[in-house]
């Protein structure tokens, strides 16, 4: 095979943007790329070692031969190695050796690589990415799909054990076979986007995706690039949208990864008391360095812009905006003010939120963020950290624990249950029942309830009414849609057998409804975000464990009224106040027959009487089912 010829693929300007920490397209310059220079076919190698004093690629094309091809160093301040080497082809696995100044002799996985070997392997592979996209329809779209004001009802999935074939060794599926198969099973229950746990290259399979190393590559335990190209191309041919799960926050310390990567702490910081994650036992990226914040910009415009995705989900924000996090007395370095906060992080996350919204506007950011941190989703400009969306844990926390007592104690934790309103429009909040609820001994959503196994199964359903009417958006792992009874194993499949069971199915098709009412019913998700769309009727009923509420949208026109009975105890004449005459359909009950309830109801609907109450002019009589929540339409002066 031929030498390595001097070659860039960098101009003054990568090289000054690079450094500076704002270049968003890294992944075309750095890394490996199948060129043809000169006439002849190859590729062209570059990483970054500026302490290195010796670099050369290895692989399966020079029986990883050390001296077989060393790369040049470029002649200015980046520190960055490169060169062409004819004659290798898409396809080769290859490393980069690097002899440090300081001695070390390491062996490390391309940082930019686009695809690499299944683990336990650890070599890159040199890839190509073209591909012919088939989503155009979807993208001409997605500003109204991605907007703020749409329903986004997302499924959670872990990729490896949402389906397997327990037929051939319990293997995983591949993108491709996943592709038909979640995008109708996601289509029929009417979610309007899917939310993949990270599907970044991961050596450890147990960490579901969170220990990433691949920034720029799909894992290959599935496929390849293109193939995962297709997964998302195909559930946007079915109108549904992709969020991922990226992780900017720490990174493992395998030997082959971006730990001590030049033999110096390069891409974490130096000072230990910074650069270790306690809870996770992995490095922190160190945000003051220019080319570690350009490292981590392209990898959030690579998926965004080469795999379509819709947005990024950023895992664990918390950790990276506060130096004490999970730290204790004298295990933390305070910032130049002496405070906790993390000056650097948050220059990083603000400075992502303006490149991306920037370069692609209809893409949505969404943080993972556990404490009160305020202007998470409030623009850079007025010293918000600019996300689109955050979840919101407290109302998660609040609500599980709410959900998890004796319908008889739950009279003393009313206010648990209310008080997510007091902040609901602080921020634009996603509502997540996510996988983190349902590991680590957590047991399932419905293993929380309480009761005998109607009553768990009602309180779930009940826990989703409450739910999908509570301003905000909606977030359900998988699983929870049907009422799995075990844990989440990331080795099993989900039990998809349950579905045979009419109470299981029930709990389905429930949540399908769910998402059809919400999706078909604009006060139920056009003003999520602001305090106009939502009034409290009555949550003073303690006694009763019943509180009801309204939403709206923008017109004022669309108006749903809301009723949650949090016993065991059917009321019946309960009486709710409501703002205007006319006929208030019943569009949804939890309680209903075909979702495994009692079927108590009020047949179809009310109409309001002229009996003041609740504060209101009118008011209507109603039957609430137990351990159920009501929808009704405001319809108007309408015959029944």
């Amino acid at each position: 095979m031929s030498r390595v010829r001097p070659y860039t693929r960098l101009t003054d300007l990568d090289v000054y943007l690079f450094r500076e920490g704002t270049h968003l397209r890294l992944y075309e310059k750095l890394g490996a790329h199948p060129e043809e220079v000169e006439g002849e076919k190859g590729v062209y190698f570059a990483v970054w070692a500026p302490n290195a004093a010796y670099v050369s690629v290895i692989g399966d094309f020079n029986g990883w031969d050390r001296s077989a091809h060393p790369l040049f160093r470029r002649e200015d301040e980046s520190g960055i190695w490169e060169g062409f080497l004819p004659g290798v082809k898409p396809g080769s696995l290859y490393k980069y050796y690097l002899h440090t100044r300081n001695g070390y002799h390491l062996e490390k996985a391309d940082p930019l690589a686009f695809f690499g070997e299944p683990p336990p392997g650890t070599a890159s592979r040199v890839w190509d990415l073209s591909y012919s996209w088939n989503d155009r329809g979807w993208r001409e779209e997605r500003s109204r799909r991605n907007a703020l004001s749409a329903p986004w009802l997302i499924y959670e999935v872990h990729l490896g054990s949402w389906r397997r074939v327990p037929e051939e060794g319990n293997r995983f599926l591949t993108y491709r076979e996943l592709a038909p198969l979640l995008a109708e099973y996601v289509k029929e229950m009417g979610f309007t986007h899917v939310e993949f746990l990270p599907v970044m290259e991961h050596p450890f399979y147990g960490s579901w995706g969170y220990q990433v190393l691949g920034f720029f590559s799909p894992t290959s335990r599935y496929g390849t690039p293109q193939d995962f190209m297709y997964l998302v191309d195909y559930l946007h041919q079915q109108g549904i949208g992709v969020i991922l799960d990226w992780v900017p926050s720490h990174f493992p310390t395998d030997g082959h990864g971006l730990a001590f990567f030049d033999g110096t702490h390069l891409y974490e910081y130096e000072d230990f008391r910074k650069r270790f994650h306690p809870d996770w036992k992995s490095y922190i990226f160190d945000y003051g360095k220019g080319e570690v914040r350009s490292f981590l910009l392209s990898s959030a415009h690579f998926w965004l812009e080469r795999y379509h995705a819709d947005a990024l989900r950023l895992d664990a924000v918390a950790s990276m905006l506060y130096l004490d996090y999970s730290r204790g007395p004298g295990e933390w370095v305070p910032n130049i003010y002496g405070g906790k906060e993390n000056l650097e992080a948050i220059q990083f996350l603000r400075l992502l939120n303006e490149k991306l919204y920037g370069t692609l506007p209809d893409i949505q950011t969404i943080a993972e963020e556990s404490t009160a941190w305020p202007l998470v989703t409030r623009p850079v400009y007025v010293g918000g950290l600019g996300f689109g969306m955050k979840w919101n844990l407290g109302w998660m926390n609040d609500t599980l624990f709410y959900f998890s007592k004796d319908p008889i104690y739950r009279k003393y934790h009313h206010d648990t249950l209310t008080f997510s309103l007091w902040y609901a429009f602080s921020e634009n909040f996603i509502l997540p029942l996510s996988h983190d609820e349902v590991v680590h001994g957590k047991g399932s959503l419905l293993g929380k309830m309480p009761g005998d196994p109607w009553q768990k199964r009602a309180n779930l359903r009940a826990l989703f009414g409450y739910m999908w009417a509570h301003p905000g958006k909606k977030l359900l792992f998988m699983g929870g849609e049907f009422g799995q009874w075990r844990e989440w194993n990331h080795e099993e499949s989900l039990d998809w057998h349950l579905l045979a069971y009419p109470e299981h199915e029930g709990i389905r098709l429930l949540v399908r409804d769910l998402n059809r009412v919400v999706r078909e019913n604009p006060a139920l998700h056009e003003l999520d975000f602001s305090p106009e769309g939502f009034e409290w009727i009555d949550f003073h009923d303690v006694e009763k464990s019943v509180i009801s509420f309204l939403r709206r949208d923008r017109s004022g026109r669309n108006l749903v009224i809301v009723v949650g009975n949090f016993t065991p105890v059917p009321r019946y004449g309960y009486r709710v106040g409501v703002p205007a005459p006319g006929f208030y359909r019943e569009i949804l009950n939890t309680d209903a027959r075909e979702y495994g309830g009692s079927g108590h109801g009020n047949l179809g609907g009310r109409r309001a009487d002229p009996l003041p109450f609740h504060g209101r002019p009118y008011s209507l009589e109603l039957t609430l089912p137990p351990l159920g929540v009501l929808y009704f339409r405001w319809e108007g002066d309408v015959s029944d």
